[in-house]
C-alpha cells in the first residue's frame, strides 16, 4: 500500500462538527415547510421532517426541491422561509462552538495545516454564522454552495478549497463532518482521511456507509488524527485496494470495507466567488 503526503488541508462541516445549533436548523426547516402547508401532528410533516434529516448538510434549496418535485416555485419559497428563520433564530439565541472547537482549529493552523470551514448554508447565512461565532480570521476559507457549481453531497466545495488554497496532491487534504453528504463530498474529492464526528448529525452507520475512514467522538481528536497521517499512512485516495479506519472511536488500525467507497463523480471548475479568505500568514 502506497504512502502519502504529510495532510495540509483540513476541511470541516459546520454544524454539528464545529458549531452548535442547538435544534434551530430542524425547527427552521420545519418552519419553512408550515409555509407550504406542512403542518406538525400530520403524516406529511412526519415524512418531510424524516426526508430533512436524511439530507443533513445539503443546501437547504435542493433539500426542498426533494420534498417538492416538481415544483420549483414552492421549493424556492421554502428555502427563502427556511433562511429567515434560521437567521432569526440566531438573533434570538446566537451560536456556540462545539467545545474545544477552537483549540482543535488553532492547533492545526499552528502547526501549518490551512483549514476551510464547508457548509450547505447560504453565503449570508455563512456570514452571519461566523460573525456571531466571532470566527473571520479563525480559519482559511469558508465555501457555500453558492461559490460551486454543486454542494454537497459533490466534491466541489471540497475541491475548489484544494484550489483556492493551494494544494498540489488531493491525498493532502482531510475533511471532518458528522453528516453522510459531507463524507461523500470528501471521498468523491480524494481526500485522504474522511472523518465521521460522532457528535452530531447521522449515526455512524451512515457516516461508515458513506465512506468514512475514521470516526472521532470529539473534534479535539481530529488534529491528533491529522498528526499520525504522515508519509507512511496509507494511501486511501489512489489504490483502490481499502483503508485505514477505526472501527470506533479513537481505536486506529481497523479496516472499513472498500466496497463501502462512492464512485467518484466528475467535477465541474468552481465558479468565481466572493468568499472570504483569511489574510496570508507564515507558519514557524
Amino acid at each position: 500500500m502506497s504512502g502519502g503526503p504529510p495532510i495540509s488541508l483540513a476541511c470541516f462541516g459546520l454544524f454539528g462538527t464545529a458549531a452548535q445549533d442547538d435544534g434551530m436548523l430542524e425547527r427552521a426547516f420545519a418552519e419553512a415547510c408550515a409555509t407550504q402547508g406542512i403542518v406538525p401532528g400530520t403524516a406529511d410533516y412526519a415524512h418531510h421532517m424524516v426526508a430533512v434529516h436524511q439530507t443533513l448538510g445539503e443546501p437547504p434549496v435542493a433539500v426542498f426541491r426533494g420534498l417538492f418535485p416538481g415544483n420549483p416555485g414552492r421549493a424556492e419559497a421554502a428555502a427563502l422561509s427556511f433562511e429567515r428563520s434560521f437567521r432569526a433564530a440566531i438573533d434570538r439565541h446566537g451560536l456556540t462552538p462545539v467545545p474545544g472547537a477552537r483549540e482543535a482549529i488553532e492547533r492545526l493552523r499552528e502547526s501549518g495545516v490551512r483549514v476551510c470551514m464547508i457548509t450547505g448554508l447560504s453565503r449570508r447565512l455563512l456570514g452571519i454564522v461566523l460573525d456571531t461565532l466571532g470566527w473571520w480570521r479563525l480559519v482559511d476559507l469558508a465555501l457555500s454552495p453558492e461559490d460551486v457549481p454543486r454542494g454537497c453531497p459533490w466534491p466541489d466545495q471540497m475541491l475548489a478549497a484544494m484550489l483556492r488554497l493551494g494544494v498540489e496532491d488531493v491525498r493532502e487534504a482531510a475533511y471532518a463532518g458528522s453528516t453522510a453528504s459531507g463524507i461523500h463530498c470528501g471521498r468523491r474529492a480524494g481526500a485522504r482521511i474522511v472523518a465521521g464526528v460522532l457528535t452530531g448529525g447521522h449515526t455512524r452507520e451512515r457516516l461508515r456507509a458513506a465512506g468514512a475512514t475514521h470516526f472521532i467522538t470529539d473534534i479535539n481528536e481530529f488534529p491528533v488524527l491529522l498528526a499520525d497521517a504522515g508519509p507512511e499512512a496509507a494511501d486511501v485516495g489512489g489504490s483502490g485496494a481499502g483503508y485505514t479506519g477505526e472501527a470506533g472511536a479513537g481505536v486506529p488500525g481497523a479496516a472499513v470495507p472498500a466496497a463501502r467507497r462512492p464512485e467518484a463523480e466528475p467535477f465541474v471548475p468552481p465558479q468565481a466567488s466572493a468568499s472570504w479568505i483569511a489574510p496570508s500568514r507564515r507558519v514557524p
